[in-house]
């Protein structure tokens, strides 16, 4: 992931450095990929178009491709390094913005928005979905996915006086929590703020559904894939939205 809220600019130069991960786990991918194969349902003379906002190396719009057979992926990132990767693996690849002067479309000409891991990096969130439903088409989907501030681990560690997984309180080292990737997260979220929020924002909430963490030491995995039962403990929270 890397798409931009206006930032200052040691942000954006965070996000431009190469060894700053932009790819998150394929299960996640895989799981929204197929929620929006179900909602666009086949392309048989029908092909949407679908924008991977935030696309990074194009690692998951390449997952999400066989679910999507027939339909038009499009990744959008405004960092360069993350689109020269990007075009590597799928067709096409844009550079935009959310913010300032917006998406380089036109309102109302997208069928279907992929936002995967992209709205915990952002300072101006609002402005964010505000720029999606534009240029989202009515009806149209929106695929979202971001950590879980309330994950089931997460809860044992706050009450243990840790720092919560996900959560970042600088740019440069990982401190007080378990972990040694810095990714830039400015926001998290529980299922319910999550829901509320995009509901205020001009969606028709579908459903929530739960995704594992790629990040979650082995010996738990078993643990992570039980809790995506309950959205409210998983690791990732993977939200379907339909614009009024």
């Amino acid at each position: 992931m890397t798409t931009s809220s206006v930032q200052p600019r040691e942000l954006r130069d965070f996000y431009e450095n190469p060894a700053v991960p932009v790819a998150s786990g394929t299960p996640r991918s895989r799981r929204q990929a197929r929620m929006l194969a179900e909602a666009l349902g086949p392309a048989t003379g029908n092909p949407r178009t679908v924008l991977d906002i935030g696309c990074g190396d194009g690692t998951a719009a390449a997952t999400a491709a066989p679910f999507l057979t027939g339909h038009r992926l499009v990744g959008i990132d405004w960092s360069q390094d993350a689109l020269r990767r990007a075009r590597t693996r799928i067709p096409y690849a844009i550079r935009g913005e959310l913010t300032d002067d917006g998406l380089p479309l036109r309102t109302g000409s997208a069928d279907a928005v992929l936002f995967s891991e992209v709205i915990e990096h952002l300072v101006d969130p609002d402005a964010a979905l505000d720029e999606i439903r534009r240029v989202l088409c009515p009806g149209g989907h929106l695929m979202l996915s971001t950590p879980n501030l309330a994950a089931w681990y997460n809860r044992a560690l706050l009450a243990a006086g840790v720092q919560p997984v996900f959560s970042e309180v600088s740019l440069r080292a990982i401190h007080g929590r378990p972990g040694r990737e810095v990714v830039g997260h400015l926001r998290l979220y529980t299922a319910r703020a999550l829901r509320e929020f995009v509901a205020a924002s001009g969606f028709e909430v579908v459903r929530l559904r739960g995704a594992p963490f790629h990040g979650v030491p082995r010996p738990l995995r078993p643990l992570d894939r039980l809790a995506c039962a309950r959205p409210s403990l998983a690791s990732i929270l993977l939200l379907h939205a339909r614009r009024k």
